[in-house]
């Protein structure tokens, strides 16, 4: 059975720093991309950050670029969401994906509230 569970998330001021944790299981965790969404009150669900298999590669909304960083530990199995300079209109809750066997895996979700 696949499962994702976040961890990490809380109350932050502006400019301050998280890390996000995702630990999976159910599935051989090192051969599939693994992305972070978010979605705050009233908006639709958006990609945060993937990061692929192969090479470490990995991508950004704009919005986060240069801010956060994801990371996977392939031995130790989680993949990680640093989130640095976070701002107000980072609050949301942020879930862990991936899609095994055609389908779209969801974590519970963390929630990330910047706030002074």
């Amino acid at each position: 059975q696949v499962q994702l569970v976040e961890s990490g998330g809380g109350l932050v001021q502006p400019g301050g720093s998280l890390r996000l944790s995702c630990a999976a299981s159910g599935f051989t965790f090192s051969s599939y991309t693994m992305s972070w969404y978010r979605q705050a009150p009233g908006k639709e669900r958006e990609v945060v950050a993937r990061i692929l298999t192969r090479g470490g590669i990995t991508n950004y909304a704009d919005s986060v670029k240069g801010r956060f960083t994801i990371s996977r530990d392939h031995a130790k199995n989680p993949v990680y969401l640093q989130m640095n300079s976070l701002k107000p209109e980072d609050t949301a809750v942020y879930y862990c994906n991936t899609v095994f066997l055609g389908l779209a895996r969801w974590g519970q979700g963390t929630l990330v509230t910047v706030s002074s």
